[in-house]
């Protein structure tokens, strides 16, 4: 019996959705040049599954497929308004991509501040001989 490597790759895919955390979840809901585009209009207003359709030559099925992507990793929800049912976007799901980021933006800058405190004991030779 030969085992088909492929088979194995996509198996450890599944395998590995459950260990997923949100953040990973959110930053791959925005991978999507679509999804982007709905979180930004969303951010201006609350819209339905068909107002959010109109610009994109897709149909609502495949709109409301990006919805759930987005839904699922709490990016937005959807409520009940009388008969509309509109989309909400959740920003606190950015409150978190932005405390990871803003970590390793103040860990690089703090790299470049002791960069730049070398660089400043160097003589102008001695800069010139590093590679």
């Amino acid at each position: 019996m030969t085992i088909d490597p492929q088979l194995n790759i996509f198996n450890r895919v599944v395998d590995n959705a459950a260990d997923r955390d949100p953040l990973s979840d959110v930053f791959s809901a925005l991978a999507d040049p679509t999804r982007r585009d709905i979180v930004a209009r969303l951010s201006v207003s609350d819209a339905t599954v068909t107002e959010l359709a109109k610009p994109y030559d897709v149909t609502v099925q495949a709109v409301s497929k990006h919805l759930k992507v987005l839904e699922d990793a709490g990016l937005v929800t959807k409520t009940k308004d009388a008969q509309r049912r509109p989309v909400h976007l959740e920003a606190e799901v950015f409150d978190l991509m932005t405390k990871w980021i803003e970590r390793y933006r103040r860990l690089a800058e703090e790299r470049y501040r002791r960069l730049d405190a070398v660089l400043e004991t160097m003589s102008d030779t001695e800069k010139e001989e590093v590679p």
